[in-house]
């Protein structure tokens, strides 16, 4: 048992967090094994003291959420301790999904909230889609992503001890109910649609007891239509399936449900509801970019050539389809706080991942929220015109693997790895007839398809997919892959 966990303590002045913890989006661990109420309070008392040096001489208001695992409570507790230590005031919105907490801090730092006093930043207590005895923390400041550097920056302020001694005086703490400004400003997204086509539609929804359930319950009371709820009361244990809808065997509950009352779609969130999963009236998995496929072709409806952002894992295909509805397609690197960052640089309206995030920037604030993609994929299908079904085969069909990771040898680094495929690949391309795309890893497309490597944001793995525009060519481009590897001393198991 390692000195930390046998303390039970966390961070202290001599050793910051885990370093296993900090990962390159967020704050991430498993409960009472590398992370602790201790780091709890020092990811407060770190933060305040970031928010200090920004915002001298006003003292920061921070607004922080928690989701509904079973040991969100006592961290969001003493994460609001190491703030208020931290000379920080707080404003307190309770369970809630991570977008409500994303929702709150910009309607409140935007003075959206009536006679609410500004804040300056949020944090939600949440493990995502993380299994059920880990936990950890998504941090937002000044409405943009507070990840890489910013939490390294945060982890040498805990070391260093300045934020365990502040000289200031405690902030204050205050509670604020947010679902139901939340609930009006999600139905907002609905005026001017076709109430009854809306009335129409046939909806099942999947909570998969995470945060998501409360909001679901609240908001399909206010929508017109039929809604089926599956699993909305909150229970920190998941005793129906894993909250992750990337995963197809968690999706098998809502897809029965679809099936059996032949609904015209259904979708389901993960623990934090920033990510979506869907399945079309056939019983069909729709993957997070062809979602971001049928969700552009609506917006580009709207606004012609606009920019639409997807991270390199995406199929070619929605890539494709975004040039011929007239859009600009655009890759960036893998990760929400990457893709939020380059859309509020680019100015993009729409954004989204393989993993089912979608983020909004047109008539929204510019962040991933799986409830409001869920009431924009109802209002696509009223204008378009189509059902999911419909909008979901019209899109170009390719064979793909899933995210394939990748175990190297003790002691290995796999950027060292990608960096010498690369390398290769680079003398490669020189001979003609492969196109490499080094945004985040490598990404190599050739006549066939393309094949995707970079390391592991979360693991000492490395990270691969690849596609083919059929099985064939998949196999084909699986051989490249597998024989880059190979190169390298990896086996692609």
């Amino acid at each position: 048992m390692s000195e930390r966990v046998s303390e039970g303590l966390g961070a202290s002045a001599s050793k910051g967090l885990d370093p296993s913890i900090l990962r390159d989006y967020d704050i991430r661990g498993v409960v009472d094994v590398t992370l602790h109420e201790g780091d709890a309070r020092a990811v407060g008392a770190g933060f305040a003291a970031v928010m200090r040096e920004k915002t001298a001489p006003a003292t920061p208001r921070i607004v922080v959420g928690r989701d509904g695992r079973l040991s969100s409570p006592r961290l969001e507790a003493a994460l609001v301790e190491g703030l208020r230590a931290g000379g920080v005031d707080v404003v307190r919105i309770g369970l809630s999904t991570t977008p409500m907490l994303y929702y709150a801090e910009a309607a409140l730092r935007l003075g959206e909230l009536g006679s609410a006093q500004p804040v300056d930043g949020g944090i939600q207590v949440t493990g995502s889609h993380n299994p059920k005895d880990h936990n950890g923390f998504k941090l937002v400041c000044a409405g943009l992503p507070f990840f890489g550097a910013d939490l390294q920056r945060l982890n040498a302020r805990i070391i260093e001890g300045t934020a365990d001694a502040p000289l200031v005086p405690q902030g204050r703490v205050e509670d604020c109910e947010i679902l139901g400004a939340y609930i009006e400003r999600l139905l907002v997204d609905l005026d001017g649609i076709d109430t009854t086509a809306l009335q129409s539609l046939r909806i099942g929804w999947d909570a998969g007891n995470g945060a998501a359930g409360p909001v679901i319950e609240a908001l399909t009371a206010r929508l017109p239509g039929e809604h089926h709820l599956l699993f909305t009361h909150v229970d920190g244990d998941f005793p129906h399936h894993h909250p992750d809808p990337t995963v197809e065997t968690n999706l098998a509950d809502l897809r029965a449900l679809v099936v059996s009352k032949r609904l015209d779609f259904g979708v389901a969130f993960d623990g934090d509801a920033d990510r979506i999963g869907l399945i079309d009236g056939q019983g069909r998995v729709v993957w997070g970019d062809q979602i971001l496929a049928i969700l552009a072709q609506d917006l580009l409806g709207r606004l012609p050539g606009a920019e639409i952002l997807a991270d390199v894992k995406s199929s070619q295909g929605l890539f494709d389809h975004v040039a011929a509805c007239g859009g600009t397609p655009s890759m960036w690197k893998t990760g929400h706080s990457h893709i939020k960052s380059r859309m509020k640089a680019t100015g993009a309206p729409l954004a989204g991942e393989m993993t089912g995030h979608i983020f909004f920037a047109e008539n929204w604030y510019g962040f991933d929220d799986g409830v409001l993609a869920a009431l924009r994929l109802m209002a696509a299908t009223v204008r378009l015109r189509q059902s999911m079904a419909d909008l979901a085969s019209a899109l170009p069909q390719k064979s793909a693997t899933p995210e394939l990771r990748i175990a190297v040898a003790p002691g290995t680094r796999p950027p060292d790895l990608v960096a010498t495929v690369r390398q290769a690949v680079e003398e490669a391309a020189k001979a003609g007839g492969l196109e490499m795309n080094p945004i985040d890893g490598l990404r190599v497309t050739s006549a066939d398809g393309w094949w995707l490597l970079r390391a592991s944001n979360t693991e000492a793995k490395l990270s691969a997919r690849a596609e083919g525009h059929d099985a064939m060519a998949l196999n084909r481009v699986m051989a490249d892959l597998t024989a880059r590897l190979a190169a390298v001393g990896v086996t692609l198991g």
